[in-house]
């Protein structure tokens, strides 16, 4: 049985805090390997800003050089908004021989209960909830999360957003082939 963790996001733009959570959940719950879920439309965030082609494409070139890391587009190919639970039933019929692991911000496992038809979402994965440095979710959350530790590093999606707007380098905040691909394309340019 293939142990796969699933890494889900709107990846907008993919950055090295997404691949850093991957790696550590990797090695962390010793997993076979990890799939990149980029969202189509996302319950809980506003769109994306650019199209799902140049997400997945980014997302492509973010993981190109990680043999363990791959992409897992089927939300992108179904549309529609993006619930967790459709996603992994769906994951789960294709693929019944493999346990699959949704990984998570640790500060998003204080919010599990409010997700969408949580208790069956539970049937079909489990959590690896990301530990870092200085935060410590409730108690009762735990005993449903594997827990893995991670560096604190506090990049997001929309600080780089706003400083390619702004026309500042985003240099080691992703890598090199995803930033080739924002200046090739004109991605998140000033009205564009």
């Amino acid at each position: 049985m293939k142990r796969i963790g699933i890494l889900g996001g709107t990846f907008d733009p993919p950055h090295l805090g997404h691949l850093i959570m991957a790696e550590c959940a990797y090695e962390g719950m010793e997993l076979d390997e990890v799939w990149f879920l980029p969202s189509h439309i996302p319950p809980h965030k506003q769109k994306a800003t650019v199209s799902s082609e140049d997400r997945l494409a980014m997302v492509e070139k973010a993981i190109e050089n990680n043999p363990h890391f791959s992409i897992c587009d089927v939300e992108l190919t179904r549309k529609g908004t993006s619930y967790t639970v459709d996603t992994m039933k769906l994951l789960k019929e294709e693929y019944q021989g493999h346990q699959f692991y949704f990984i998570i911000g640790g500060d998003m496992v204080e919010h599990l209960p409010k997700w969408n038809r949580i208790e069956e979402l539970k049937g079909y994965v489990e959590f690896i909830g990301m530990q870092r440095p200085g935060f410590q979710w409730e108690q009762d959350q735990s005993d449903s999360v594997h827990e893995v530790n991670i560096p604190l590093i506090e990049i997001s999606s929309s600080v780089i957003r706003e400083k390619l707007v702004k026309k500042e380098s985003v240099r080691y905040l992703t890598t090199d082939a995803v930033i080739d691909y924002i200046k090739e394309h004109q991605l998140y340019e000033p009205n564009s």
